[in-house]
């Protein structure tokens, strides 16, 4: 009785595309209306000032300016303390 099996199989023959997560302007670069800052599974980075975030989690501009990371320390249900980042849309006024 044959131990290998027959050719073209494979158990781990599988691969996902990428998915180009992460962010997209820096801290410190100009950002247009409607530009991307931040892909993310989840709410990681939470949107700031002139930043609004898409059904995706999606990050973006709702005005021109200058991107700026801050962050805050929020109180979680069990009582710890965490700091979440933060991205804000600076106005070049």
């Amino acid at each position: 009785m044959a131990h290998k099996k027959s050719a073209g199989t494979s158990k781990n023959g599988r691969d996902s595309n990428p998915k180009y997560l992460g962010i997209k302007l820096t801290p410190g670069s100009m950002a247009q209306a409607g530009s991307v800052l931040v892909r993310q599974r989840g709410s990681d980075v939470l949107a700031g000032k002139n930043v609004s975030m898409g059904k995706d989690h999606t990050l973006f501009a709702l005005k021109d300016g200058v991107v700026a990371l801050n962050y805050k320390r929020k109180i979680h249900f069990d009582n710890k303390v965490i700091k979440k980042k933060i991205m804000s849309v600076l106005s070049k006024v």
